[in-house]
């Protein structure tokens, strides 16, 4: 863990370990659309999409007025927090995830409500677009400098 990390990536990181445990492959700061940047995005099993957003603290939470357009991105939504985190100030049709640096525990179900299939066939390539591209940049950080068409 590098110091340089703030609360909320180190939130992401515990809900990814979770989520990898429960068979979904996830992505950090990932734009479904051009304005919106999820903090955590998942792809399940069966193609389901989960998208996580991360709150440190209350401050955190009470200034985030972009999550509401978070939700026709993913059949469930989740907010991640810590154990010090006043959950009761959450949104009840929103799952909770109690996060650490280290791992998380999916303590409330949100409901489910599913993706159009034609948003969940281009949200599902935007996903392994971004993810090809971040291996590919890992690689070969040479692929940054080439020019795109």
């Amino acid at each position: 863990m590098s110091d340089l990390e703030q609360p909320g990536q180190r939130l992401a990181r515990g809900v990814c370990r979770h989520l990898a445990g429960r068979g979904f492959a996830t992505l950090t700061e990932f734009v479904p659309e051009a304005g919106i940047r999820v903090d955590v995005i998942a792809l399940g099993p069966k193609g389901e999409i989960w998208v996580v957003e991360c709150k440190s603290s209350r401050v955190d939470f009470v200034g985030d007025r972009k999550w509401a357009a978070y939700l026709p991105w993913c059949d469930r939504f989740f907010w991640a927090v810590d154990s010090d985190f006043p959950s009761e100030i959450l949104p009840q049709d929103a799952g909770i995830i109690l996060a650490d640096d280290f791992d998380g525990e999916l303590v409330r179900w949100p409901p489910e409500t599913p993706l159009a299939g034609a948003r969940r066939r281009a949200l599902t390539q935007r996903f392994a677009r971004t993810a090809a591209q971040r291996l590919g940049l890992i690689i070969d950080p040479g692929l940054a400098m080439i020019p795109r068409l």
